[in-house]
């Protein structure tokens, strides 16, 4: 039977051989669609065909003429596949998937094949079996010799890689001098990798005075630039300084610290290369081909980019070139970073200052947002300013500026530790003249823990809690001066009211022993909070009460975007470099409408609960969020009972629909909840325990009527108009 089933295969192979383009098709598009990455490279998409030809007209061969499969070599169409895989950096197990998938898909059309023209089940079966153990051998000797193919390939680029690697740790940094470490990155680079490598840095990194700006578009200066065939670019373009559009492939490298890579059809220039024409920077030069960006980082931060270029050469970047790039960026990124460490520990100092003040606001946040920081133009050092934009529950939010009294890294390392220290404290939910009670203290044990022989820590802070329910805000100043409220112009009115609250501004944070008291107003939708340091009103040409009248006319007329009414802030009260740092944080105030809000007034009765699970059931219906019902029911449930049990009337629900879904019940009791483990008969002890489970966030807050227990959902798909309104 074993002689007939060869005798069959044979003529099978002969019968199918005059089809093989056919089967060939079948199996082609079968791998485009399990493996469509592989087929993004030009020259493996063009391979491919041929290599699946030869692998099929093999197999029929073999087939055909029963021969021994000891004796079988893997074609070379398929070597080269495996070989460019490799070059291309494509995991080898995608090159044994392309096997296992192409020799599946074949014995399937063969096994179809034998059952169409097999007289017999006996012969089906007898020749499926033989089939088989030769194609698992047939896949077994060519996918070896394809994976030793591979392997060849690979250990030769790593060689490359490795060889280039040591070359580039010997000639990048001979020098303490930030532009010749970056001629040497571009020169390392133009041999090795691209046809033109240019290096860009912040200005700011070259100049003793400078610093990185927070936010708008940065200025960057060519400092570096070479060609491959070693001759000098006729529109090298170096010294020039230049910025690149927001929303540019290069901004973006900057901003986020992740490479690009960008391919161009052969005339093709991206946008952000339309500069003037004037700075002749020679990557708009023709026959743009293939560009990888990458940014220079060290140690957390940015100090520009590096720019490879393919122009005359036709092949892409790819995955392994863009690793050897982005190692011998890093090399350079740090000596760069070293020298500038070097001549200058003021950097230092900025780096740690802009690392620690927020660069996003919350998602869903119940404001909108614009931030600025600039550290003062004396040689003094950077100072301890900073502010900060805290969600908190309820669909509140908590916005912060402060001031460390010095100037330098500690007052900088000091900054980082009040910030965290009030945002832990927010976390808590403390009232602002509580939470400024609890820093008072922290500075206080920061003071004894620095001991004699160092500058006494001190510090200024204001903290405002908004709420976009009931449309007011409570704050409580340390030392700090109140914040501006800028309401919305009435009808028809172009100026708006500007006005600064009552606010008792209690002591400075590390004196101890004196009261801070909070202040509480409503604000209409649409207003603007202006908060700010010192920094930016004081000044010794020019006295207080002048600069808060010119600040009070400049938001008057700001307009409607926060960004501008930043930069016009900046402007008008300081036209030249700061004497101290200046922290500023602008918040337009958003309302939450009726549609997000539902409350219930409910009886200290256990027999409410479920009247409770009704009304947050009929609330998500309303609100579209049927398939949070049964979850929702759950936490409502549990709070709602816990409060009944443990708390005292009077007892409220409520759910608010933000960017999440948050459960709330208050009543007039003191007592705060915990998790407690219940043990096996115990009737109670659970309840927290489920809520916690089922929730994203949970917590308590305490206010002076009572406290409230809250529990927050994400929502897996928001409906459209879940985002504030602004009223």
């Amino acid at each position: 039977m074993g002689t007939d089933a060869h005798a069959f295969l044979g003529d099978l192979a002969r019968g199918l051989a005059p089809r093989a383009d056919q089967l060939g098709d079948v199996v082609l598009r079968h791998l485009l669609g399990e493996l469509p990455e592989v087929w993004e490279y030009e020259d493996i998409a063009a391979v491919a065909p041929a290599a699946l030809s030869e692998h099929i007209a093999t197999v029929l061969h073999f087939l055909e003429h029963g021969l021994d499969l000891t004796e079988v070599r893997t074609p070379p169409s398929a070597i080269e596949f495996a070989r460019l895989l490799a070059e291309h950096g494509v995991p080898i197990s995608q090159l044994l998937r392309v096997y296992r998938l192409v020799h599946a898909r074949l014995l399937d059309q063969l096994y179809t094949e034998t059952a169409r023209v097999a007289g017999s089940q006996e012969l089906i079966n007898a020749t499926t079996l033989t089939l088989s153990a030769m194609a698992f051998e047939y896949v077994d000797r060519t996918a070896e010799q394809a994976v030793v193919a591979y392997q060849r390939e690979r250990d030769r680029r790593l060689q490359r890689r490795l060889t280039v690697l040591n070359e580039a740790g010997t000639r990048i940094g001979t020098t303490l001098d930030t532009a010749r470490t970056a001629q040497e990155l571009a020169d390392v680079g133009a041999d090795h990798l691209a046809d033109l490598v240019a290096v860009d840095l912040f200005s700011s990194a070259l100049h003793e005075e400078g610093t990185y700006p927070v936010a708008g578009p940065a200025t960057l200066l060519r400092v570096a630039q070479a060609v491959s065939d070693g001759r000098p670019d006729p529109a090298a373009g170096t010294g020039r300084t230049h910025t690149y559009p927001d929303d540019s492939e290069p901004a973006r490298v900057l901003a986020t610290g992740q490479p690009l890579r960008l391919r161009f059809a052969t005339d093709g220039v991206p946008s952000w290369l339309a500069m003037p024409a004037d700075h002749e920077l020679s990557l708009r030069a023709p026959g743009l081909r293939s560009v990888l960006l990458v940014p220079l980082w060290a140690r957390g931060n940015p100090l520009g980019v590096a720019q490879f270029v393919r122009r005359r050469t036709a092949e892409h970047f790819d995955d392994d070139e863009l690793l050897l790039a982005q190692e011998i960026a890093s090399r350079a990124a740090v000596n760069i970073d070293n020298a500038r460490r070097y001549t200058r520990e003021r950097s230092t100092a900025l780096t740690l200052q802009r690392s620690l003040l927020p660069h996003h606001a919350p998602a869903g946040s119940a404001v909108e947002t614009a931030s600025r920081y600039l550290p003062s133009g004396s040689r003094a050092g950077v100072g301890g300013d900073w502010f900060d934009v805290i969600p908190l529950s309820g669909a509140r939010v908590a916005l912060v500026v402060g001031d460390v009294i010095g100037h330098g890294l500690h007052a900088a390392a000091t900054m980082g530790r009040l910030r965290t220290a009030v945002r832990t404290l927010a976390d808590v939910d403390l009232t602002p003249d509580e939470l400024l009670t609890h820093l008072d203290d922290v500075v206080i044990r920061l003071q004894r823990e620095e001991g004699e022989g160092t500058d006494e820590i001190s510090a200024t802070c204001l903290y405002a809690v908004y709420d976009p329910v009931s449309r007011t805000c409570s704050m409580a100043g340390a030392g700090h001066l109140p914040p501006a409220v800028v309401n919305p112009p009435a009808a028809g009115d172009e100026v708006c009211a500007v006005g600064f609250p009552e606010l008792p501004i209690g002591p400075p944070l590390g004196l101890g022993g004196l009261p801070f008291e909070s202040a509480q107003f409503a604000l209409p939708p649409g207003s603007r909070l202006v908060l700010f340091t010192d920094g930016l009103v004081q000044s010794r040409t020019r006295d207080l009460e002048a600069a808060l009248a010119l600040l009070r006319e400049v938001l008057a007329r700001a307009p409607a975007s926060l960004e501008e009414t930043c930069d016009q802030l900046l402007s008008a009260l300081l036209p030249s470099r700061p004497t101290d740092d200046v922290a500023l944080l602008v918040a337009r105030t958003a309302a939450l409408d009726a549609d997000h809000v539902a409350t219930w007034d409910l009886p200290s009765d256990p027999a409410v609960v479920s009247q409770a699970r009704r009304h947050a059931s009929d609330q998500l219906a309303a609100w579209g969020l049927d398939d949070m019902a049964f979850t929702t029911e759950l936490v409502v449930s549990e709070l709602v009972t816990n409060a009944i049990r443990y708390g005292r009337s009077p007892i409220q629900l409520r759910m608010i629909l933000q960017s999440g879904l948050t459960s709330e019940v208050s009543d007039a009791g003191s007592t705060a909840p915990h998790l407690r483990r219940a043990r096996t008969f115990d009737e109670g002890g659970r309840g927290l325990l489920l809520v916690a489970q089922l929730t994203e966030h949970w917590g308590t807050r305490h206010h002076r009527e009572g406290k409230v227990i809250w529990a927050e959902q994400l929502i897996p798909a928001s409906p459209a108009d879940v985002s504030p309104v602004l009223m």
